[in-house]
């Protein structure tokens, strides 16, 4: 049996509803999870059909702000746990991590943070990094098959963006962004799309105000990452770069169950 998971950042969970995109998403291609980022919605702030879908539990774990952050699963197996946030208070108030026990894995779905805004956010950011990274190895060396997905909000190389020259000083692609994600897969981790396919102008992230998608100038910011112990099972990876709704496009991962 294989086990596929999509990764999708959807700015807007309610935004994308209204436009009569997400359902339709969900039952068209039907995948057995479902991990969505940046929802910018507390649940009961959902219509009730966005909130229960025939054939899925549903987790949500939105910020405390309202408008901002917030994650979400889909999932048509139940998981055995449910865990919301990473533990630290600072972090969780934004929403950005559920993750979900499986009787094979264990699913860490995360919105990391964006470090445009300010030194102050960079820091949070890469603190955020540090404290997801001791979690994340907290699994595996408690014996889980880990696989993580979600809005890195960092191209990890040159293949990974379409202007690497003009974005090396901003948030996204600087140097220490890239170095800690070095850092990360050298704990034991793989980028799941790079163990299919090594070459660049893959891009999952385009810019909106900029109309960048037309002319493809875009970054590659989402990822589903596998443990070592996970990645002989890993036996497909893509980018969905037409479906459309979104800045972003889902991404999939095939796991053979």
């Amino acid at each position: 049996m294989t086990i596929r998971a999509v990764s999708w950042n959807v700015n807007g969970l309610r935004s994308i509803h209204r436009h009569e995109l997400f359902l339709s998403f969900l039952r068209n291609e039907s995948p057995d999870i479902l991990c969505l980022q940046e929802i910018k919605s507390l649940v009961e702030q959902l219509p009730p059909e966005v909130k229960q879908v025939d054939g899925y539990h549903a987790y949500f774990n939105p910020a405390e702000r309202k408008g901002y952050s917030g994650v979400a699963i889909y999932t048509k197996q139940e998981p055995l746990d449910v865990i919301y946030g990473l533990g630290i208070p600072e972090f969780d108030v934004e929403g950005r991590v559920i993750i979900a026990e499986y009787p094979t894995f264990t699913l860490m779905n995360i919105y990391y943070p964006n470090g445009k805004m300010s030194a102050e956010r960079l820091d949070y950011k890469m603190r955020f990094y540090d404290a997801f990274l001791q979690v994340a190895d907290g699994f595996v060396k408690a014996g889980q098959n880990l696989l993580v997905c979600g809005d890195v909000n960092t191209a990890h190389t040159e293949a990974d963006i379409a202007r690497p020259k003009e974005n090396v000083k901003i948030s996204g692609f600087l140097p220490e962004e890239r170095a800690w994600m070095d850092d990360f897969l050298s704990h034991g981790y793989s980028d799941t799309l790079r163990m299919f396919d090594g070459t660049s102008g893959i891009y999952s992230y385009w810019d909106m105000k900029s109309r960048a998608r037309e002319r493809d100038v875009g970054w590659r910011i989402d990822y589903f990452f596998t443990s070592n112990s996970l990645k002989p099972r890993i036996t497909n990876a893509t980018v969905m770069r037409d479906v459309i709704g979104s800045d972003h496009c889902p991404i999939t991962v095939d796991i053979d169950a």
